[in-house]
């Protein structure tokens, strides 16, 4: 674990054991930071993730990286039954606090706690880049998934206009972490948060990566100029 004097982050190599410490650091504030940053984007980020989802009263969906489990929350307002699932401890032990009406479960992504086909849906959002095997968690949502259910994943993605993209990584890489030590409970920790989004692979190569593992009809859409962007997929009928 990566430590300094005012906390701890993840390495790039995404450990689980890391990941997890550095999202109980943070988790207190969570849910706060990331409105402050996103510019409370992220409220309407978790609307569209629903929308997309196009959930049906009745329908099961499993939110993966759920956190706190605001997102979950949401996806509940569809009538669907959301459960969500987390690596970190901490985040879950706020969540269960602040929602305690909303089902919140330990689970790692790369191994989850339920069996094949169980699910309408799975959706995960702003977390598949913490995990240090994409392509293994993309196969495992295609595992507890039903034939022809669907995957939405809503993740920070590149920015389309060369300018603002520039001054996107400009923002990521020295403003967020000073405004993060101002509302985040463990701010070092968005030092590697905004590492990881610089790192991540554009919308066209995680379609690609998504299309391998088991999804079909794979389709993405940007949202605030493609700050972030909704990936969208079918289950095949063979993983």
């Amino acid at each position: 674990m990566s430590r300094t004097p005012q906390g701890q982050r993840a390495n790039l190599d995404k450990q689980p054991h890391e990941v997890a410490a550095m999202f109980d650091g943070v988790a207190a504030r969570y849910d706060l930071t990331n409105t402050v940053l996103s510019f409370g984007q992220d409220r309407f980020w978790r609307r569209a993730t629903r929308a997309a989802l196009d959930l049906r009263p009745g329908d099961r969906v499993l939110d993966v990286g759920a956190g706190t489990g605001v997102s979950t929350e949401e996806l509940a307002q569809s009538g669907a039954y959301a459960v969500g699932a987390d690596l970190s401890l901490g985040m879950l032990r706020v969540g269960k606090r602040s929602r305690p009406q909303v089902p919140l479960l330990a689970g790692d992504a790369l191994k989850l706690p339920f069996a094949d086909a169980s699910f309408d849906a799975v959706t995960i959002s702003f977390a598949l880049r913490n995990v240090n095997d994409t392509d293994a968690a993309l196969r495992e949502f295609a595992r507890v998934t039903r034939p022809g259910g669907r995957l939405v994943v809503c993740e920070f993605s590149t920015p389309v206009n060369p300018v603002f993209r520039t001054a996107y990584l400009s923002y990521l890489m020295r403003s967020l972490p000073s405004v993060a030590r101002a509302v985040s409970s463990n701010p070092d920790a968005y030092v590697y948060l905004a590492e990881s989004i610089r790192a991540w692979p554009d919308q066209p190569a995680l379609a690609a990566r998504i299309g391998a593992a088991g999804w079909g009809r794979v389709a993405w859409r940007n949202m605030s100029g493609g700050i972030a962007a909704l990936h969208r997929a079918v289950r095949v009928q063979t993983v």
